[in-house]
């Protein structure tokens, strides 16, 4: 798609929303699978990758505490 005035080449307004809506969910520490997936993907081929389920409960767990440390809450 590019500009009828100018001639630039304007994003894929699909792409802008998906950005945004990432950006959204970071904003209120929601994590991104996706993101998630390509850095195992590249960074850690070998090794498994979880399911959504399974990072979704693991990211809420590190996040407000529970599973592994007993419960407690830890920030970090």
């Amino acid at each position: 798609m590019t500009c009828q005035v100018c001639g630039l080449r304007l994003p894929d307004p699909r792409k802008v929303g998906q950005k945004l809506a990432q950006t959204a969910r970071l904003m209120v520490g929601v994590p991104d699978y996706d993101t998630y997936v390509a850095h195992r993907g590249a960074n850690h081929p070998d090794e498994p990758v979880m399911t959504k389920e399974e990072f979704f409960r693991n990211s809420q767990e590190r996040r407000y505490g529970g599973g592994s440390n007993g419960g407690v809450f830890r920030c970090c």
